[in-house]
């Protein structure tokens, strides 16, 4: 793995950094729609207004009636660049519990697995006892990721256009 990382918080702080991550994403090609976790597709023109959406996606009042409060977090390095992002679903959701993504220029380096082993602290902290964690069946390198922190694999989900999803639970 490259330089030391860390979970954060969103913040106003890191705008030029977040950007950066966000424009790779699009720029590489990459479909909005299919970003993870999810929380990446959120259009950042406004960084005030995303940073304040994110924050008030942990407290169920400022939710839809049946949302589900989660906690986004971006993995940024000593030097202050976000390679990665993880939402943490404070209960079970359809899709698992954890959702991440690590930018295009910086996977393959190991930041996908301390990414998820970070994530784990938080749930753990959350007081969830059980994690799933779900990938498509073609992204090996999530799966290793999940294998790594001690996913142990569950019955697939297919979706209706066919996408087969593994299921994997981690017991914390």
């Amino acid at each position: 793995m490259g330089e030391n990382v860390h979970l954060c918080r969103p913040s106003i702080d890191l705008q030029n950094e977040y950007i950066s991550f966000y424009e790779e994403w699009v720029n590489g090609g990459e479909e909005l729609e299919g970003m993870a976790p999810w929380v990446i597709s959120k259009d950042p023109a406004d960084f005030h207004k995303m940073i304040k959406s994110l924050l008030n996606n942990e407290k169920v009042e400022y939710l839809p009636d049946g949302g589900i409060p989660s906690s986004t977090y971006w993995l940024i390095t000593d030097s202050r660049k976000v390679v990665g992002s993880v939402n943490i679903r404070h209960s079970l959701t359809t899709f698992g519990h954890i959702g991440y993504g690590i930018r295009p220029s910086e996977r393959r380096k190991g930041y996908a697995t301390k990414l998820l082993a970070l994530s784990l602290l938080k749930a753990s902290e959350l007081g969830i006892e059980k994690v799933l964690v779900i990938c498509h069946k073609d992204n090996t390198g999530s799966e290793k990721t999940i294998r790594n922190n001690g996913g142990i694999q569950d019955t697939s989900y297919f979706e209706e256009n066919g996408n087969v999803l593994l299921r994997f639970w981690i017991d914390l």
